[in-house]
């Protein structure tokens, strides 16, 4: 009988790795996986995002001859906006318009974050065994990101805005302006083709400009923070903490910008698509300040904050997890 040897003494058997596709860390996949988180977030954070449009429409001249007369519409906080939604038109308004929201997401979410990606590591080339990345190159490539992504999605940014007001007009005994996303893209058209889609759009841009350095760049700063100087592994805790820096800092920065956007995309446009009210990004902000003072820049911003949070908490989970999941680099 032939004796092979101790098998007791034989080294152990190293465990196989996974085999995953080399496809899950491709761009056009990761535009994938952001899409469906951002579809995720968007979901369950929509009624926010609904009042806090609402908000930022509170007290603003209601046609261009009211000489400074404010809207007849009641102030409202944050809460009594929501209940008052859902009593006067029904809670299911509460996602009024989540469609075009739905189909901005499809363009702006997948862009920003492979742009972002695209130029982290295209153009700046980090060392990977390196886990620090310069604030300045991330905001860069945050600022870049949002930019861009923002003003290729920005008509269906307009349809949007648009849609979660039909609700109010509806209370001030107004005429409905549009019946659907179809139908508002029909009138922006026939308003003034091509350059009507892009109303707001200089507002639109330099908002998610500021909202994407502090979500963006944020995340990714206050992500390799926590990592290098705790011990805490790459897992939910260290994203719920990232993603909560991320939300706050979002809120704060773009704010202003945002009310600006929603006040220039919600104003009437005459027969050759220009703004009843007003002119440009610029008129808007010093017509708002004058009226309504400084204050009125931070109008909806516990709402923006409130929901920016559990946003771009949903948003990095979801995103992690798929990731996670399939194999793929972690953010």
């Amino acid at each position: 009988m032939i004796i092979i040897g101790d098998l007791t003494t034989m080294p152990p058997v190293p465990p196989q790795k996974a085999e995953f596709p080399k496809f899950v860390d491709s761009l056009w996949y990761i535009y994938i996986v952001s899409v469906l988180a951002a579809f995720n977030a968007e979901f369950v954070t929509y009624p926010l995002d609904l009042i806090k449009t609402r908000l930022q429409v509170q007290g603003e001249q209601t046609s261009k001859n009211d000489n400074g007369k404010l809207g007849k519409a009641p102030y409202r906080g944050a809460l009594k906006t929501a209940v008052g939604i859902a009593t006067e038109e029904g809670v299911h308004k509460l996602w009024q318009g989540i469609h075009a929201a739905f189909a901005r997401h499809l363009v702006y979410s997948g862009t920003r974050i492979i742009t972002y990606k695209a130029l982290k590591e295209k153009v700046f080339k980090p060392d990977p065994k390196e886990a620090y990345f310069p604030v300045w190159q991330s905001a860069v490539c945050g600022v870049t990101a949002g930019a861009f992504s923002q003003y290729i999605a920005s008509p269906t940014d307009l349809l949007k805005v648009q849609l979660q007001m039909e609700g109010k007009r509806r209370l001030l005994g107004l005429p409905p302006r549009v019946h659907g996303m179809y139908d508002a893209f029909q009138k922006l058209w026939a308003s003034g083709g091509v350059r009507a889609l892009w109303k707001g759009s200089v507002p639109n841009v330099q908002r998610a400009a500021l909202v994407n350095l502090g979500d963006l760049t944020t995340y990714d700063v206050a992500k390799r923070f926590i990592m290098r100087h705790t011990s805490l592994p790459d897992n939910h805790l260290l994203h719920v903490l990232a993603s909560s820096c991320a939300g706050l800092v979002a809120a704060s920065m773009g704010t202003p910008a945002d009310v600006i956007k929603t006040r220039v995309m919600n104003q009437p446009f005459d027969e050759k698509g220009r703004g009843l009210l007003y002119s440009s990004s610029i008129d808007c902000l010093q017509k708002t300040v004058k009226l309504e003072g400084l204050g009125a820049l931070y109008k909806g911003f516990l709402p923006i904050w409130m929901r920016m949070a559990p946003w771009s908490l949903t948003f990095w989970l979801s995103y992690e997890e798929i990731s996670s999941l399939m194999g793929a680099k972690s953010w």
